[in-house]
């Protein structure tokens, strides 16, 4: 098995994150998926943004919940990223994209596609039915992992389509991580990386089931591509991409 590469946040470590922008590039550096983070507004729309506010990643302020899409939309996705190298005053004119236009950014490429469900801070009513109805109307039949640190969000996602490949996010050891494959069929254990680089014995039966993330030093990269676990996640999709051709090579 080879492991896949996924543009985490796009390509967050060279372009602004989660925007159309930052996708596209990630595209460009050959990813086999996507990993991305929705919310829903005040006027119930998915958007695709990290944090539960604007402060960090845009020109505005507030929570995203306290507003409407129109309001998300006056601020600027790309300019507090005017540092990064690749910076152009394009980047000015990125908004925070709603997850059915990056379904449509995606329609043309047959990559993977990760969504992670913000629901450990705020509950977001009738957020799984709206995230499933966009993904069944604009999926493109793609495969779509459904991810979140919030168990009872992949058990909503679940009920609602028994054959939904959700994924547990876990930030540390997991006592009989089999156990919670098996117990809310899991298609997969999104961990960190040094959960898995620290304690390999562990999670050794499961690594063909594990996404590590953040995967970004080149010795992480190196070790997680030798264990073959099933995906990393990382901030430089094109260094891991170049390290996985790398090893192809010498076989």
């Amino acid at each position: 098995m080879n492991t896949k590469v996924y543009g985490h946040r796009g390509c967050m470590g060279t372009y602004p994150e989660n925007t159309l922008v930052g996708f596209m590039q990630a595209i460009r550096q050959g990813v086999d998926g996507i990993e991305l983070d929705v919310h829903m507004t005040k006027d119930r729309e998915i958007v695709v943004i990290h944090d539960e506010f604007l402060d960090r990643t845009t020109d505005g302020t507030g929570f995203i919940k306290d507003m409407t899409l129109a309001e998300i939309r006056r601020y600027s996705a790309g300019v507090r990223f005017s540092h990064y190298d690749q910076f152009v005053d394009q980047w000015r004119l990125e908004q925070v994209p709603t997850l059915q236009e990056v379904l449509v950014l995606l329609k043309p490429y047959s990559i993977e596609l990760n969504i992670e469900l913000k629901t450990t801070k705020f509950t977001y009513t009738g957020i799984e039915e709206a995230v499933h109805q966009i993904v069944q109307a604009y999926g493109n039949n793609r495969k779509v992992i459904y991810s979140s640190f919030h168990l009872p969000t992949l058990l909503r996602m679940k009920r609602m389509d028994p054959n939904a490949d959700i994924a547990l996010l876990s930030k540390g050891k997991l006592s009989h991580p089999h156990e919670y494959m098996d117990c809310f069929q899991l298609e997969a254990i999104h961990i960190s990386k040094n959960a898995i680089l620290n304690n390999v014995t562990n999670w050794k039966a499961l690594l063909p089931s594990l996404r590590a993330w953040t995967v970004n030093d080149t010795n992480d990269i190196k070790q997680l591509l030798d264990l073959r676990v099933s995906a990393i996640m990382t901030d430089f999709p094109e260094k891991a991409v170049f390290y996985r051709s790398e090893r192809k090579s010498f076989v």
